[in-house]
């Protein structure tokens, strides 16, 4: 039987992890706390669960801790990637590459050190966090990361029951709409 690849997505994969793998060497060479977030994090944790559940993002979103960003501004320079502060985000881009859509788009969340996950050699941050994170957003991409991690099964009753009452009714709304 014929193996069909779908050369275009595999290419945007390898892509995405590629800059996955450069943030975390920027961290890393510079001793600094990170955590992915956003979609690479659903992505993996998902993945994990559902192979071929996985939806595909265009960014790598890093949590970090805001005093720390003088010294990732300077780690991210000796990998070719250059701080920019573009419509309230900073960002780390490609020097010389316009396009904020493939940066590494640093969160200030306020990490806890040694609570990380690592799936695919990337330190991402807890599931609950994650979980937590997408319903305080709650924009229609976060709503969408929810169900995803839902429909994996990745959404426990523990998770639940560590959620203010909020982000319950808010949950409520997701799984509503699925």
């Amino acid at each position: 039987m014929a193996a069909y690849i779908n050369a275009f997505f595999e290419e945007r994969v390898q892509q995405l992890f590629d800059l996955a793998d450069v943030a975390h060497r920027i961290f890393s060479s510079a001793g600094l706390e990170y955590g992915i977030v956003g979609g690479v994090a659903v992505y993996l944790y998902v993945a994990e669960r559902e192979p071929d559940a996985g939806r595909l993002t265009r960014d790598v979103d890093v949590a970090i801790r805001r005093a720390d960003l003088g010294r990732i501004v300077k780690a991210a320079a000796k990998f070719g990637f250059e701080h920019r502060h573009v419509a309230g985000v900073d960002m780390l881009a490609r020097a010389g590459q316009p396009s904020a859509r493939r940066a590494i788009h640093l969160c200030p969340e306020g990490i806890e050190p040694g609570t990380f996950r690592e799936i695919r050699g990337l330190r991402l941050i807890p599931l609950a966090d994650l979980v937590r994170m997408n319903l305080t957003s709650f924009r229609l991409k976060d709503q969408t990361h929810l169900k995803d991690m839902d429909e994996a099964g990745l959404i426990t009753a523990e998770i639940e029951a560590h959620l203010p009452p909020a982000l319950t009714q808010r949950r409520a709304e997701v799984r509503a709409h699925a």
